[in-house]
């Protein structure tokens, strides 16, 4: 007899949780996130504690852990093993209730949870104490086979009631709707709403999601209810839901809706939805074990996890590139009024809009670039992409008769494929020289798309769009001397086109120079290099998009709604989701944490964005540690973290700041040698330093000469003088003092000119 799913998720679940209380596991949230920045560990270490009950010896973690798992495995008999077949025999008489299960059932069940347990252990970090003292390298590899297997094997599918199909047949069409070049959001969810009302688990979790991040449905009842998505999140976990898990982990993280921040149940819930295969903590687990919160760092487990999400993002990457992602800082469109976000004006949108309804080919090529791949503030749509393609090609554009082809040949539910439409569109382009239509012709004959497959013609147009520097001809070459398909096989070639791509942001480019460093193909293996650019993949998925909905909320006043998300793609490892969630705790704009907590919060977004190489972050740490926001006033840490950012990224706040501690002496010795020095590094790195600088130096000028006048004694500088010079050199003195009496003389007694009276007449001297 089989074990219904749900009773396995809630005896996973269940054990989980257990392992979690008996052992008590957790770190402080960010106090390792690298060896070469201890500077960070020092904050992250000060802030988002743990319960001191949860904090306790890894050593007796790991043999708690071990102890749960044989006791777990002793519940069943194995092959051979007598005492376990004891002890099950002895459990079994004295409990009747539980005949009705099948033996070997429960002991392959019970077998499989103590692994999924084991797994969990070595996710979270769980190891034995001597293993911590060992490097990286010196940690066990995991193959990603290994991971890839299911512990819980396949299970025989249990019909669905008629409720139950409706449920899921609405789920599906949803889905279909979001999916879509053209999306109907507000149709989705109300089929999203039906299935839900069904029963439907992931359409509740959709749901929730929405409340928790004030997704505008265009429903009317859609509005952001943090309470009521922290209980459809409490409900499904029950199940095993691995949204639903994620959702959990998320709350515990940031300390939502009440409940008490804990980043051990964080750890615990989001590796349990990434084992689930939830994107979105593959990507919160990965980050963890990069940056090392609340658990050892680890290259290697964090490429696991971001490799998973990027093999997601390369397998939905269409012929367009996939959208343009704008990463937007809240903190730099305060700061700098000239700040470019890389969005357009919906006013100079409407212009060009004007302009191609009257014919101008350039608007028309344009708006249909970026309706055809999206961003910039312009949301993706193939059908008005085709219609501004079409009406530009029947001018005679090539490049719009190139993206024509590229649309065609790969079909979309508005235009149907069709690779004789879509080779005629390339034709053409390619015969006027356009490296996107000859990029599309060696596409056509590469793969036999349409026409018979050419290796050599394909090598021939990926080389001439190469040369003219067009993305997809670099990548594809790439792909050929990778391979070696019509051509020899040539790993330093197709590195070299790869890392040509890249530099144009093609984001299979990345994947494919991930999985270079990743196997050591071609190159010494990096994991380090290998999962910068897998993590770089990862974060170009379609929940990318998220990015531009947060900064919409934002300015329209949504603040709280631009939090959560921001929070949420922070937690993701979005460096500039953690300096935008930073940037509004701290100016306590967020009205769903308290101030205090707040503070503290953004502390540790700040921390994060900086360990990722944003300078303006490690001024902002100095900033909190000066004036004790969110920790202690601490001038020492305050100058450490100025000194790093103006030392390693060379920003000039940080500069003028160190100056200022040099001139004050907080937290370092006073010294205004020193303190000029910065003053002088900080206009030398930005322009815009120049007059706060000069007016430092005119302080310091000041400063030096009133200690001098301070320090100066005639007494001393008499003693000082060389009497027997001034004897020697008596005439040469007495000629200079009698000269200048004569100057004065001759000065005073030179003749007046005439006064003249209202009359005109001159009035005569008087003598």
């Amino acid at each position: 007899m089989m074990m219904k799913p749900s009773r396995k998720y809630v005896l996973l679940l269940w054990l989980s949780l257990l392992v979690f209380s008996t052992v008590a596991t957790g770190k402080n949230d960010d106090e390792k996130i690298s060896k070469k920045e201890n500077s960070h560990d020092e904050t992250e270490s000060n802030i988002m504690e743990d319960s001191d009950e949860e904090r306790v010896d890894l050593a007796n973690v790991f043999e708690q852990l071990n102890e749960l798992k044989n006791s777990i495995l002793k519940l069943g008999p194995g092959k051979g093993d007598e005492v376990s077949e004891t002890l099950y025999k002895k459990s079994k008489e004295s409990s009747s209730s539980e005949n009705d299960i099948d033996e070997n059932e429960a002991a392959e069940n019970t077998a499989r949870t103590a692994a999924l347990l084991d797994m969990i252990a070595k996710d979270i970090g769980f190891v034995p104490l001597s293993s911590l003292q060992k490097s990286d390298d010196d940690l066990p590899m995991w193959d990603e086979d290994e991971n890839e297997k299911d512990i819980v094997e396949e299970e025989i599918p249990i019909p669905l009631t008629p409720e139950q199909q409706e449920a899921e047949e609405l789920f599906k069409k949803a889905q279909a709707l979001f999916n879509a070049t053209r999306s109907n959001k507000a149709e989705a969810y109300k089929l999203i709403t039906g299935a839900a009302t069904l029963g439907h688990s992931e359409a509740r979790s959709m749901l929730a999601w929405a409340q928790l991040l004030g997704t505008q449905t265009g429903l009317p009842s859609a509005t952001q209810d943090i309470p009521a998505a922290l209980q459809t999140f409490k409900e499904l976990v029950e199940t095993g839901l691995p949204s639903a898990h994620m959702g959990m982990g998320f709350f515990y993280a940031m300390g939502l809706g009440g409940v008490k921040p804990s980043q051990a149940k964080a750890l615990l819930h989001y590796t349990i939805a990434a084992i689930g295969g939830d994107t979105r903590a593959q990507m919160a687990i990965g980050y963890r074990h990069w940056a090392g919160i609340s658990t050892i760092t680890s290259c290697e487990r964090a490429l696991i996890f971001y490799r998973k999400v990027a093999n997601k993002v390369a397998e939905q990457v269409t012929l367009s590139g996939g959208p343009v992602i704008q990463r937007i800082r809240l903190l730099d469109e305060q700061e700098n009024p000239e700040y470019n976000s890389g969005i357009l004006d919906d006013d100079l949108i409407e212009y060009y809009k004007l302009l191609a309804e009257r014919g101008d080919v350039q608007a028309q090529v344009g708006l249909g670039q970026l309706h055809y791949q999206g961003g910039r503030g312009v949301p993706l749509d193939h059908q008005r992409a085709l219609e501004y393609f079409q009406n530009a090609a029947n001018a005679g554009n090539p490049i719009a008769m190139a993206f024509l082809g590229k649309i065609y040949l790969e079909g979309s539910d508005i235009v149907p494929q069709d690779n004789d439409t879509a080779y005629k569109y390339f034709a053409k382009a390619a015969m006027m020289g356009n490296p996107v239509g000859q990029s599309g012709l060696g596409l056509m004959y590469l793969y036999g798309r349409g026409v018979e497959r050419d290796t050599t013609k394909a090598l021939q147009y990926f080389t001439q769009a190469a040369e003219q520097g067009w993305v997809d001809g670099q990548l594809q070459l790439g792909n050929m001397y990778f391979s070696g398909t019509g051509v020899k096989r040539d790993y330093g070639a197709a590195n070299k086109y790869f890392n040509l791509a890249s530099q144009s942001g093609h984001v299979l480019a990345f994947y494919n120079l991930a999985q270079m460093h990743a196997t050591g193909t071609g190159m010494m293996r990096s994991c380090s290099n290998a999962m910068e650019l897998f993590k770089n993949v990862a974060e170009r998925g379609r929940w990318s998009d998220q990015l531009m909905t947060a900064h919409t909320d934002y300015r329209e006043g949504r603040i709280d709604h631009a939090f959560v998300r921001y929070a949420l793609l922070a937690e993701m490892g979005y460096e500039v989701a953690q300096s935008n969630a930073a940037f509004i705790l701290d100016r306590e704009e967020a009205t769903v944490l308290s101030v205090e907590d707040g503070l503290v919060m953004a502390l540790a977004f700040w921390a994060r964005a900086a360990a990722q190489g944003y300078s303006p972050a490690q001024v902002k740490l100095g900033d909190a540690h000066y004036y004790g926001r969110g920790t202690r006033v601490d001038y020492e840490a305050a100058a450490g973290y100025y000194r790093q950012a103006s030392d390693q990224q060379h920003n000039a706040q940080a500069s003028f700041n160190l100056g200022y501690m040099y001139e004050q002496g907080l937290g370092l010795s006073r010294d205004r040698h020193l303190a000029k020095r910065s003053y002088d590094i900080a206009a030398e790195t930005s322009p815009d330093a120049r007059v706060p600088v000069a007016l430092a130096r005119i302080k310091l000028f000041f400063l030096f000469r009133l200690d001098n006048l301070q320090q100066f004694s005639f007494s001393e500088q008499f003693n000082k003088w060389d009497l027997l010079f001034f004897v020697q050199n008596w005439d040469l003195y007495l000629i200079g003092i009698l000269t200048g009496i004569l100057s004065l003389i001759i000065y005073f007694r030179r003749p007046q000119p005439p006064l003249v009276r209202r009359d005109g007449m001159n009035v005569p001297p008087v003598n």
